[in-house]
């Protein structure tokens, strides 16, 4: 009997996956419920239109393009190139596919070429494939890298070019069905790629397409089916009051997963951990399992550099984690000349744990980041609900209080007409938040990169908006939404018929103040912009890849040394 239940569960999923094309009117139907999604949900629609002239409510033009697709897979192909269009990290179109097709080594761009990063031997055995990490993707399949960075533009929709840049090269050798429909066409195939080795010569390979999951090839549902609106609530701890969880959901910034292949993203090790040896590194916190974060100490001339890493700001116990990194900044008050926090190639998460953090090294009133909110209805009378059960429940009176806060604000600006509310705090009642008794008042340097997404842009900003630290790299990534999800690319149901899923960027981070930076207008949002450092350093150099970072670090302990010096 079990043997077949087995049978017929692969014969049943097997028929679903098969099942016939979706119809003219579906797609018609799905195309316009993802559309609406965006007119009802998307807080940055007005701001997309100013910056990228792109108007999501404006879908003719894509209606008509639905109507000339002949397979579902080109159907999907024009959702994704519609979200994508948005250039908004917390938004995505997803397949309910599991199929990933790789080639077995990864790749990123390291001083504007696609460089060979890493490489997985049990699959590509040395004497096969010599190239090895520095050597140089030029083509596969007879396409030009610099083509194939065009071409997969659109399954990178990230805020940032640099950051959307890098993530379309791992798309060249690593290539998930569910971001990139027609990934399938390699099925059974193997890759025409040609390398140039370091030594100036150009070698082609014949490398085969390593595949997991199963593949979809049409579209799996023939009726329709109940969409859902998914939020972090539906994962918080059974305990957790009814009237928190629209507050919860607010205070959380989607995060993005490390499976899209860049080294070291969301890692708690740095990704320049094999250099620290170079540089009198002792290290503190980051050997055992409990740890959520990596520190320790430079000795350098006659000063001592503390570093704190923050890997994400997703701690499986905000709580615990807060302690740790509290214990961890006492430490280094006591002990250290200067203090350099890293959050590059940091996954984001809970805004208000970011906020907590900042408050533990800024050490005077620091203004917070603000939202602007979606005023849709529903979310409204979910606030007002969630007010009138914290007052009968007892709350404290603050929860009570901000709740009031946030319903008004959202209120007014719904019965005004407007897209978003005014700039306001989630965290606290007050956009002006006070510093932990224990913050830390020494010279501080915080490590940003275009892959310090979300709550890490949040971080980002309140850091230097206060004056308190130097930033040191590159851009922050500008992922300056909030979706209230914890998954990004699967928050939302994007279609009654196809099971795709959608990302909805329900609110806007802001900063203290406008600025100008380059190529974008006079704003106060954090969103696409990013937050730009003080010293621009690039990690991303052929130099950092072949000396495991080591010229990146020589770079940062020099600038902290100065900028210590400097205040002594």
């Amino acid at each position: 009997m079990k043997k077949l239940i087995v049978v017929l569960a692969v014969f049943a999923a097997s028929s679903a996956i098969q099942a016939q094309n979706l119809t003219a009117d579906q797609k018609n139907t799905d195309f316009k419920y993802l559309a609406s999604l965006y007119s009802t949900y998307y807080a940055p629609v007005d701001w997309k239109m100013q910056l990228l002239n792109f108007d999501a409510l404006s879908i003719k033009p894509w209606l008509d393009r639905v109507a000339a697709t002949k397979t579902d897979l080109d159907f999907y192909e024009l959702c994704v190139e519609y979200v994508a269009s948005l250039q908004d990290t917390h938004d995505h179109f997803a397949l309910p596919s599991d199929f990933v097709a790789q080639l077995g080594f990864s790749v990123d761009v390291y001083d504007g070429a696609v460089l060979i990063d890493g490489v997985t031997r049990s699959l590509l055995p040395v004497s096969q494939y010599p190239f090895t990490i520095g050597d140089e993707l030029v083509s596969v399949d007879g396409v030009p890298v610099a083509q194939l960075l065009t071409d997969y533009a659109k399954y990178v929709a990230y805020a940032n070019p640099i950051s959307a840049k890098r993530m379309a090269a791992t798309r060249i050798v690593n290539r998930p069905q569910s971001r990139m429909p027609h990934a399938t066409d390699v099925i059974g195939k193997s890759a025409t790629v040609v390398i140039k080795r370091q030594s100036g010569t150009t070698e082609t390979y014949m490398i085969p397409w390593t595949t997991t999951g199963t593949p979809l090839v049409v579209g799996p549902t023939p009726s329709p089916k109940t969409s859902a609106l998914k939020s972090r609530a539906d994962v918080l701890p059974d305990d957790t009051p009814d009237y928190m969880k629209e507050l919860i959901n607010a205070q959380w910034s989607g995060t993005l997963d490390s499976e899209d292949g860049v080294i070291g993203f969301g890692s708690r090790n740095p990704v320049f951990v094999n250099a620290l040896a170079n540089f009198a590194f002792t290290r503190r916190m980051g050997g055992n399992a409990a740890d959520f974060f990596y520190s320790g100490t430079f000795k350098f001339f006659e000063l001592t550099i503390g570093y704190i890493r923050i890997p994400t700001y997703q701690p499986t116990s905000t709580t615990t984690a807060l302690q740790q990194f509290q214990q961890e900044v006492a430490y280094m008050q006591a002990n250290t000349d200067g203090l350099i926090i890293d959050e590059m190639r940091n996954t984001g998460g809970s805004l208000c744990f970011g906020e907590n953090i900042a408050a533990s090294l800024i050490n005077y009133p620091f203004r917070a980041t603000g939202f602007e909110l979606r005023p849709y209805w529903t979310r409204i009378m979910g606030f007002y609900s969630s007010m009138v059960s914290a007052e009968a429940a007892g709350a404290p009176q603050e929860i009570v209080d901000q709740y009031q806060m946030l319903y008004n604000a959202m209120l007014t600006a719904n019965q005004q007409g407007t897209t978003v509310t005014q700039s306001l705090p989630l965290c606290t009642s007050n956009l002006t938040r006070a510093p932990y008794a224990a913050a830390y008042t020494k010279p501080e340097m915080l490590l940003v990169d275009e892959f310090s997404m979300s709550t890490a842009d949040s971080v980002a900003s309140m850091m230097q908006d206060s004056g308190r630290a130097v930033l040191f790299g590159n851009r922050t990534m500008g992922a300056g939404g909030n979706n209230s999800a914890g998954n990004v690319g699967s928050v939302v149901d994007a279609g009654p018929y196809s099971e795709g899923t959608t990302g909805l960027t329900l609110a806007l981070q802001t900063r203290q103040k406008g600025r100008v930076v380059s190529g974008y207008p006079f704003t106060d949002l954090i969103e696409n912009v990013g937050v730009w450092p003080e010293i621009p350093v690039d990690y991303m150099t052929k130099a950092d890849l072949l000396q495991n970072g080591a010229p990146f670090v020589s770079a940062f302990l020099q600038h902290m040394a100065a900028e210590i010096r400097a205040r002594k």
